[in-house]
């Protein structure tokens, strides 16, 4: 659990619950497809609808997901596990009941471990269960009256939800990233936001330290991690307001405004007794015996915190290069492409979480779309390594090729092409580096020649004359010497 940090004086409480839409092809208990986008109406079926003498069966994928969280998250998965029925009206709810898990849900326990600047932080899963999405009102293109949308109605969704363990708004950003990183990561939720496939509610209170927990508000639907940190601050700060002028907080469901900044008030916070939870008669208890979740495991990826000590391990990386790099499986690929081509890791993750990582937050695009491909960038890092052009030539390179495509690679084509391809490149635009010590040293002598105040000024004990004295031989030699050459014969001859 976190330690406490005061607001005010205040301590602030979080729990959170998300809910990750499942990956699979068709809904929870129906053959209807789960596809975004789709004109209203169009991927609802009749169980969706709810039409007299309809049965819900089980979507066997929509369970294996569950039990890849479980497994990644270290948590108990139940061998046997119970379906029930939600009761609450809404429109958007055919049935009149939401099919979910109360009592015993299939995934128990576990925790969510992440990095708050230096300090680990983690949190405390209570439970993840299943249950179906509801249906979608649309008010925008109708003049008194609602439409409603059932293509979501019965789209798998597992609901994650913590301990009230986070203490601050950054700390629950943080977890809400490392959460969507692991489902994204193991492929359960595809994590866009915008979509809703992943949307998260926040659980706010404040106290005073050593007090009772707090009344809590439940922040709905926050879609963006900027809005999520923007409205639980807002929420923590609205709740001391209220508490220091004499006002009790009231249990409710708050909806955040973006263009405001804002929490209101929606509904009073309904408590679990007002869903007259009961087990559902139409599904039989989800029964999961060892030998299932052991084939779900033998079949997973490898997770990343695995797959950052690998790397620790088998590629000589610092831990912070590690954890970088398996952020998201496209980079964690993209390392391992470019690592393996060129035989330079160290090297590799400095680029890639340099220059590459620019590129890609400059132009708002994923790794995935990157313009240099794994075995262009290891060609660009061989040359480097092997001495023939320097980095700030390389650089040049790094951004004529992302910009002008100058290699022409498929991504079949061999890392020993992009390498032919690119010595070609630094012959015809001259940026061969010059490694030649009689050319260099005769460079070197014309230099001194000409600033003898900068020579002077070394001698008597001006670091920075040397450094201009750098600068001179490298425009001497038009950006192509071998700066480290330079700097040694400069040290040989003014010692």
């Amino acid at each position: 659990m976190s330690a406490a940090k005061l607001v005010h004086g205040y301590e602030v409480v979080i729990g959170f619950e998300t809910h990750a839409q499942l990956s699979t092809q068709s809904k929870i208990f129906s053959r209807a497809p789960t596809a975004f986008g789709a004109e209203p109406n169009t991927q609802a079926c009749a169980v969706d609808l709810a039409l007299p003498g309809t049965l819900p069966v089980m979507n066997i994928g929509a369970v294996e997901r569950a039990i890849e969280l479980g497994l990644a998250l270290g948590s108990h998965i139940a061998e046997r596990s119970v379906f029930a029925r939600k009761n609450y009206f809404y429109p958007d709810l055919p049935k009149g009941y939401q099919i979910s898990q109360f009592e015993i849900p299939v995934v128990q326990g576990g925790e969510v471990s992440f990095m708050l600047g230096d300090e680990k932080k983690t949190v405390r899963l209570v439970r993840a269960h299943l249950e179906e999405d509801a249906g979608k009102s649309l008010h925008e293109d109708f003049i008194g009256q609602s439409g409603i949308d059932l293509n979501r109605a019965g789209t798998p969704l597992l609901e994650i939800v913590t301990e009230p363990d986070m203490r601050s708004s950054d700390e629950a950003v943080a977890y809400a990233k490392k959460l969507h990183e692991i489902v994204t990561w193991i492929g359960i939720c595809d994590g866009n936001m915008q979509e809703g496939s992943f949307r998260c509610d926040a659980n706010v209170s404040v106290r005073k330290p050593g007090a009772a927990l707090g009344t809590r508000r439940e922040i709905k639907n926050l879609n963006s991690f900027k809005f999520m940190q923007q409205a639980i601050d807002y929420e923590v700060r609205w709740q001391i307001e209220e508490i220091e002028d004499g006002r009790a907080i009231q249990q409710a469901t708050v909806l955040f405004n973006p263009d405001t900044g804002e929490t209101r008030a929606m509904r009073t916070k309904e408590d679990a007794a007002d869903y007259r939870y009961f087990p559902d008669p139409d599904l039989p208890p989800l029964v999961i015996d060892r030998d299932w979740v052991e084939r779900v495991r033998a079949e997973m990826v490898e997770l990343p915190w695995v797959m950052a000590a690998r790397f620790c391990a088998d590629y000589g990386l610092p831990e912070y290069d590690a954890a970088t790099l398996t952020q998201s499986m496209a980079m964690a690929a993209y390392f391992e492409a470019t690592a393996k081509a060129c035989g330079q890791p160290k090297l590799a993750s400095n680029w890639i979480m340099g220059e590459v990582s620019r590129r890609l937050n400059d132009e708002e695009i994923g790794i995935d779309q990157a313009k240099v491909l794994p075995q262009q960038l290891a060609a660009v890092l061989r040359h480097i390594q092997s001495g023939t052009i320097h980095n700030n030539a390389a650089k040049q390179i790094f951004d004529t090729l992302w910009v002008g495509y100058e290699i022409p690679l498929g991504i079949g084509d061999s890392a020993e092409d992009a390498y032919n391809a690119l010595t070609a490149i630094i012959e015809a635009k001259g940026l061969r580096q010059m490694n030649d010590s009689s050319a260099l040293e005769a460079i070197i002598d014309e230099v001194l020649a000409a600033n003898a105040k900068n020579v002077e000024e070394f001698k008597a004990g001006n670091a920075k004359a040397f450094n201009a004295l750098v600068g001179q031989a490298m425009k001497a030699s038009k950006g192509k010497a071998n700066p480290a050459q330079v700097n040694d014969l400069l040290k040989q001859k003014l010692a």
